[in-house]
């Protein structure tokens, strides 16, 4: 077993940590970034990316997070793939442990372990991932644009998604399984007031089926009242019931909203814990973007750098002062 000791230890390896890890190296902190059971977060699994800025032409997910770990590692980061299965934040300095037993030391910490989509579970929604089965409006609406697009959840995340999609469509669906929203009220007078939304009650979706192009055609439906089952034509279908952040880990340990989201002091990454810092979708649950991620890890090397500045030099005016 080894110990591994860092000014800046990072937890997490998408756009908000290896953004983190990328300034946390050019300011000196030698970071350590331990990458977790999906290296590079959720941009891997995902093919086009058509709004990261300054790429004009459509870019590859792997792609961009091989190029932001070789620019962190190019700046002096310390990738390490391991799994992280326990922390102790009582300080002074952090500590997390490994799956496999090693032990990671780091006088400051910086917490990016995402968040998920959560998914319906049924047959071909795995399978057409990507290929007109998405759970991000903003990311995949404007490549469906003029086309018939299919919203299913009932909250906010679902009524926020159909409005988005109305930027992009004339006919957008929604599709609950209940015959009433969960949605906040204002949320729900904007739906049913466009003309371009219809809303499906009481129906699930039991599968997605592809065409003869291997993409998204239909969607199987079951009423959840008389149990009748129908189909709906559609070339993409979002799911929107919601994401689970990836703080397990932190449960007792740190503040979280109703969500499981860390909490942190507005407008920073700074958790309740001086020296640890959360960015990226494990705080974030309104954006939920690449950009707004990377740049909350930049916020987070920033203050990190600071805390430590201060830190130390509190240090030594108390040593000067004896």
């Amino acid at each position: 077993m080894t110990t591994h000791r860092t000014r800046m230890l990072i937890i997490g390896s998408g756009p908000a940590g290896l953004s983190a890890a990328i300034y946390g190296a050019r300011a000196g902190m030698e970071p350590i970034v331990v990458q977790g059971l999906e290296p590079g977060g959720q941009l891997t699994i995902t093919t086009d990316v058509e709004n990261y800025p300054g790429f004009r032409d459509v870019i590859q997910g792997p792609w961009l997070m091989q190029e932001m770990q070789a620019q962190a590692e190019s700046v002096g980061t310390r990738m390490i793939w391991d799994t992280v299965v326990s922390v102790d934040l009582s300080g002074p300095i952090f500590t997390a442990v490994g799956d496999g037993g090693d032990t990671y030391e780091g006088d400051t910490l910086v917490i990016a372990t995402g968040a998920q989509a959560k998914w319906l579970g049924v047959p071909g929604e795995e399978a057409l991932s990507g290929k007109g089965v998405s759970a991000c409006a903003t990311c995949d609406g404007f490549f469906f644009r003029g086309k018939k697009v299919v919203v299913i959840g009932g909250g906010n995340t679902a009524v926020e998604e159909a409005l988005y999609l109305t930027n992009h469509s004339d006919d957008v669906t929604l599709i609950h399984r209940r015959d009433s929203l969960r949605a906040e009220k204002i949320l729900q007078d904007r739906l049913f007031a466009h003309p371009n939304i219809t809303v499906v009650w009481n129906k699930r979706v039991e599968s997605f089926h592809a065409g003869e192009d291997g993409a998204l055609a239909s969607l199987a439906l079951i009423d959840t009242q008389t149990d009748e089952r129908s189909d709906i034509a559609t070339e993409s279908a979002f799911v929107a019931i919601g994401h689970a952040p990836a703080t397990e880990l932190f449960k007792g340990k740190l503040d979280m909203d109703g969500g499981g989201y860390l909490d942190v002091e507005a407008g920073t990454p700074k958790t309740a814990i001086p020296g640890v810092f959360a960015c990226g979708d494990v705080m974030d649950h309104t954006y939920r973007q690449a950009v707004t991620a990377a740049g909350t890890g930049c916020m987070a090397a920033l203050d990190a750098e600071r805390y430590l500045a201060e830190r130390e030099f509190a240090e030594k005016s108390k040593v000067a002062a004896e």
